[in-house]
């Protein structure tokens, strides 16, 4: 099979990041996803979203570019959003009371890998995370899911739950 991929470009706005879900979730009913895949793909690609649009201190003009892309025979989606900040994302120490602060934690407890590089021609970034589709399980109630996984090592509440997805983290960058 050979790789699928779709992209797009959207200012930097808020209302991007509502856009941009939307745009994934017609894009994963097209390739027929599994919700749970979606829910979480949906999930971390608003955490980016908003991170690039909140962050990106760039000229006005610029614009957020999102990649979706099936890999590996279909089995991995890969998801990439490119702004043209040259400043990484970093991780916060965000206390009980704070409303923002948890979107890298999130993605690092439920993206499978995930990684930031700088731009090939030295303006901006890209992060990326990949979730493996597993479409050969039968049993996802069998091992833990991340969602758990993030609650038991979250430090503050959450009033939603975020979805779950096949199995744990395999491996992180």
């Amino acid at each position: 099979m050979p790789e699928e991929a779709v992209e797009w470009q959207l200012p930097r706005h808020p209302r991007s990041v509502g856009r941009s879900r939307a745009r994934l979730r017609e894009q994963a009913a097209d390739w027929k996803l599994p919700d749970d895949v979606t829910d979480t793909a949906v999930l971390l690609l608003s955490e980016l979203m908003t991170n690039a649009y909140r962050h990106a201190r760039v000229s006005p003009g610029r614009e957020i570019r999102t990649r979706c892309t099936l890999e590996d025979d279909g089995r991995r989606l890969r998801v990439s959003v490119t702004d043209a900040s040259d400043t990484m994302p970093t991780f916060r120490n965000p206390s009980p009371e704070d409303e923002s602060g948890r979107g890298l934690i999130l993605v690092t407890l439920l993206a499978d890998e995930w990684g930031t590089e700088p731009r090939p021609n030295g303006l901006g970034k890209t992060i990326w995370f990949t979730l493996d589709l597993d479409l050969d399980a039968t049993t996802p109630a069998a091992s833990p899911s991340p969602t758990a996984s993030a609650h038991a090592c979250s430090t503050t509440a959450t009033s939603a739950v975020p979805p779950t997805h096949g199995t744990p983290p395999s491996s992180r960058r």
